[in-house]
């Protein structure tokens, strides 16, 4: 799926020894995930999300995000086919690199990646709030739905860069303005800036928080108002899943920026190997689609519940449930 030759010609017959089982490797893994990562990917977040709006009112400050990570999970599940049967597949590629399709799935991509992880690092700074300051409603459900809306339209605005960059580079010959705009490098300057940098800072400033915050025993901490334990748990998996697997996907833009400012042609050997870097990256950030909502599946106590009540909802369909109205009835009597 991923060949060693470069897409150019350049360097063929120059690959490293260990340029075919690797890609060997990574295009097994590709299509595994294309088989099985993608589908278990599309049904857990779509059961993430269902099982929460259907029973908002017993929605948490957490489970909003993670039904905001779970929308962004969906789209980059829908995208995932799409790159990997893109130029950069063996003979069979559906589009090319200059097309408008590239542009859009460029930038739907980087949307989600920002939704993402601006969703961990919110998460983790408002369960900080919640722990030092509980009950001020600081960090409730109705915030936060205020909170993600942000999100979308920021991650929308900086992703703008990579249309803007793409539009120049059509009309750069008659327009004056959009000369110094043709690199894309710049474009992801930005988004590792933005995307990365700053969330990365957040999410450390959070956790260093809340360590201190777990270190002092005072009485809010038998208020059963609190949340879960078990959300400790899930900020923390979450954190080092989101973080591991996007990560590789940012050091690669950050490479790849350094670089083309060295204003050095860079030889056949490490365009190969920035290019297999990339793909690799690319994987890892698609498979965060399918892991995310399988931590929130196996970690958090809350989701059995809705799903059952979610599929109870599904079976009776508008007509009430017998066994419910039994059920209130013992209740009652």
């Amino acid at each position: 799926m991923w060949p060693c030759g470069l897409p150019n010609g350049t360097g063929r017959g120059e690959d490293p020894p260990l340029c075919q089982p690797f890609h060997l490797v990574l295009s097994v893994c590709s299509l595994l995930y294309l088989a099985v990562g993608v589908p278990v990917g599309l049904a857990y977040n779509a059961l993430l999300v269902l099982a929460n709006l259907q029973d908002q009112s017993s929605m948490t400050m957490p489970d909003v995000y993670f039904v905001n990570m779970a929308v962004a999970g969906l789209l980059l599940s829908a995208l995932a086919p799409a790159y990997l049967l893109g130029p950069s597949a063996s003979g069979w590629a559906l589009w090319g690199f200059g097309s408008e399709l590239h542009v859009t799935l460029l930038v739907l991509f980087n949307v989600c990646s920002l939704v993402t992880m601006y969703s961990t690092a919110l998460l983790s700074l408002d369960y900080y709030i919640e722990r030092a300051l509980p009950r001020t409603y600081m960090a409730s459900v109705y915030n936060t739905r205020h909170v993600c809306g942000f999100v979308w339209g920021g991650a929308l605005l900086t992703s703008f860069s990579s249309l803007l960059f793409y539009v120049c580079s059509h009309v750069a010959t008659r327009v004056v303005e959009c000369t110094q705009l043709r690199h894309t490098q710049a474009a992801d300057a930005i988004v590792v800036v933005v995307g990365y940098l700053v969330p990365s800072l957040a999410v450390l400033h959070a956790l260093v928080l809340i360590s201190r915050v777990q270190k002092e025993d005072t009485p809010l901490d038998r208020d059963s108002g609190r949340l879960d334990p078990s959300v400790h748990r899930l900020l923390v998996a979450t954190v080092c899943t989101q973080f591991g697997l996007w990560t590789p996907h940012y050091l690669t833009l950050l490479g790849h920026t350094v670089l083309a400012l060295r204003g050095r042609p860079v030889d056949g050997q490490q365009l190969g190997v920035l290019l297999f870097a990339k793909d690799v990256s690319r994987f890892l950030a698609f498979s965060s689609s399918s892991v995310t909502p399988l931590l929130y599946r196996c970690i958090d106590r809350s989701f059995p519940g809705k799903l059952r009540r979610l599929i109870k909802k599904v079976r009776c369909g508008r007509r009430s449930c017998s066994t419910d109205q039994a059920g209130l009835q013992q209740v009652l009597a």
